[in-house]
């Protein structure tokens, strides 16, 4: 049976029973093994709930009758720890609690969700428990937490592993709905959460709870109860466990490898899809600017079921579900609306952003987290940015710039929705690369406000004229921005889908930017300016490179060159 593409699966059971795709991260349960209350904070759709899962199968004492089927084909299986199914597993999901209403209603779904939880673990551990603990649903979940506690204590019983996936959800819910007030009573010294983690606290120190292992998003409300649950150890930015989750290139290329041997795909084609996930889903750098960049693993595995499925590159790359991290930046900013401007602005143009890195390892409270000068960490915790170097952060990937182009679009209330289809269509009818440039600048260039002009660059043009060809092409054609050859990276390429009509094409174009008071200096107007032999030099020596490569391929060359708000000139070399 040919094993499945498990896109939004974090249920690891059902990744094993129905023969799903398996990146094999279980060496690092080893390692955690050696971290005492392990805090480890992701963005969202690297995986953090399946590794919960597989952390839960792992330990649980009462899964020991499983162990071979669940970890059989795994590294852990062949060289599993001595804590193996050794403890009654407490897994928790703070993603399911509602944050709505007073406080007090807060409190209440809070203590029923645990509450449920942890009779549902008592009720699995029935063999250690014996019906001598009972959970009571109207007591609050720390009453009961106690509880349980005290009788394994008493009975020498395995002692809980206490499992929180998303840890901060509910609290950034709040945050999200400018709802400060209730935010500072959910962390106040005296609030039932912070309650909550100094019984974790104390059962850690009495031996009761082996371990506490914590994942999230944001690190806000962890710092904030830091007087409750000072004893977390921080793995976020710890080299040792930077690809814990997320893929590194050799899984990805050992991913590939299976599936292109289980589905019959044609090797030739590898090049092409590798280029492709490389430039949409790589680029994550979370310890250090110099070490190797991570996939995101789940927008990935989006890609490689609809790959798999219609056996060809899919239409759309960009998971939907990426779009909604845009809302942070909305509420990052909201305050000062000229804040959010130039953060994007900034963004869009350049693709850097300056950071303190002593920021990324500070305290932090929420107040700070919504400070200008912490936009750029706020947006590297929730996976909008990377780390370049250790001065300035950057968009990870096409994905994010496609999503950045469009919060610019929209800022700028630009419409790229109802007035390109003729001159799409003239495009996929006859490519002429100079007649839909045109229709860019009279169509989406003419809409920009007066006040950008003072911003652009050739940055801006090539990542808005990618934008909104993607929104288009995207059937035909697939592109690269910045791709790297040995004479350096090519500004954009527009690549034919090795399935549909223009394979094979490939055309490699250099933007160059003039401002106006550039342009008057040269003392010549658009129409007279001349490609330069310098742009000529360079972008030849890309195509030199991409004729390695791809012998076959038919290459087009060309060098745009943008004068502020007065033109544009497209030569074709």
């Amino acid at each position: 049976m040919k094993r499945r593409v498990a896109y939004g699966v974090d249920n690891y059971e059902e990744l094993v029973r129905d023969n799903g795709y398996f990146v094999d991260k279980t060496p690092y349960i080893e390692k955690l093994e050696t971290i005492k209350n392990p805090v480890f904070l992701r963005p969202r759709r690297f995986g953090k709930s399946l590794w919960c899962r597989i952390l839960d199968a792992y330990y649980n004492v009462n899964r020991k009758d499983d162990f071979d089927r669940l970890f059989g084909h795994t590294y852990i299986g062949h060289y599993p720890t001595p804590l193996r199914n050794a403890y009654i597993i407490l897994p928790l999901n703070f993603s399911i609690i509602d944050p709505k209403g007073t406080i007090e209603e807060i409190e209440r779904r809070f203590d029923y969700m645990c509450n449920l939880r942890l009779r549902t673990t008592v009720g699995l551990a029935e063999a250690q428990f014996q019906n001598r603990v009972e959970v009571d649903l109207n007591r609050s979940i720390s009453d009961n937490l106690e509880h349980v506690l005290t009788h394994i204590e008493h009975y020498h019983l395995p002692p809980l592993y206490i499992i929180i996936d998303e840890y901060d959800n509910f609290a950034n819910q709040l945050i999200m709905a400018n709802r400060d007030q209730l935010y500072r009573e959910l962390t106040a010294d005296d609030s039932f959460l912070k309650i909550f983690f100094k019984i974790l606290k104390e059962g850690r120190g009495a031996g009761t709870i082996a371990n506490v292992y914590i994942t999230g998003v944001l690190p806000i409300t962890i710092d904030d109860l830091a007087s409750s649950f000072n004893i977390a150890t921080f793995l976020t930015l710890d080299s040792e466990f930077e690809a814990m989750l997320g893929f590194t290139q050799a899984e990805v290329d050992r991913l590939l490898d299976n599936i292109y041997q289980d589905y019959g795909f044609d090797p030739v084609t590898r090049p092409e899809v590798d280029a492709i996930i490389k430039n949409h889903y790589n680029g994550y750098r979370f310890v250090t600017s110099d070490g190797e960049a991570l996939y995101n693993s789940t927008i990935l595995m989006y890609f490689l079921r609809d790959f798999t499925r219609h056996r060809q590159i899919p239409k759309f790359l960009t998971d939907q579900n990426l779009r909604t991290d845009l809302s942070w930046i909305k509420r990052i900013t909201g305050a000062h609306p000229a804040d959010t401007e130039a953060l994007i602005g900034q963004l869009t143009t350049e693709n850097t952003i300056s950071y303190d890195d002593n920021m990324l390892t500070n305290k932090f409270n929420m107040s700070q987290f919504f400070a200008p000068s912490f936009h750029p960490v706020s947006l590297f915790y929730l996976g909008l940015l990377t780390r370049r170097d250790l001065f300035v952060m950057s968009l990870p990937n096409l994905n994010m710039r496609q999503i950045f182009a469009e919060y610019f679009n929209e800022l700028h209330h630009i419409d790229v929705s109802t007035r390109y289809a003729d001159m799409m269509q003239r495009f996929v009818n006859h490519p002429d690369l100079e007649q839909l440039f045109t229709g860019y600048w009279e169509q989406y260039v003419s809409q920009l406000p007066e006040a950008i002009f003072s911003q652009v660059n050739e940055n801006f043009y090539r990542t808005t004229f990618f934008e909104l060809c993607s929104r288009y092409l995207s059937h035909w054609f697939t592109w690269n921005v910045e791709r790297s050859y040995p004479q350096g990276k090519s500004d954009l390429e527009f690549v034919g889908k090795y399935h549909e009509k223009f394979s094979g094409l490939r055309w490699v174009i250099e933007f160059k930017y003039y401002s106006n008071a550039e342009l008057n200096r040269l003392r010549t107007s658009v129409d007279s300016f001349q490609l330069q032999l310098e742009d000529i030099e360079q972008v030849a020596g890309y195509v030199e490179g991409l004729k390695a490569e791809y012998p076959e391929a038919r290459i087009s060359q060309y060098v745009i060159y943008c004068f502020g708000n007065q033109g544009f000139r497209v030569f074709t070399v």
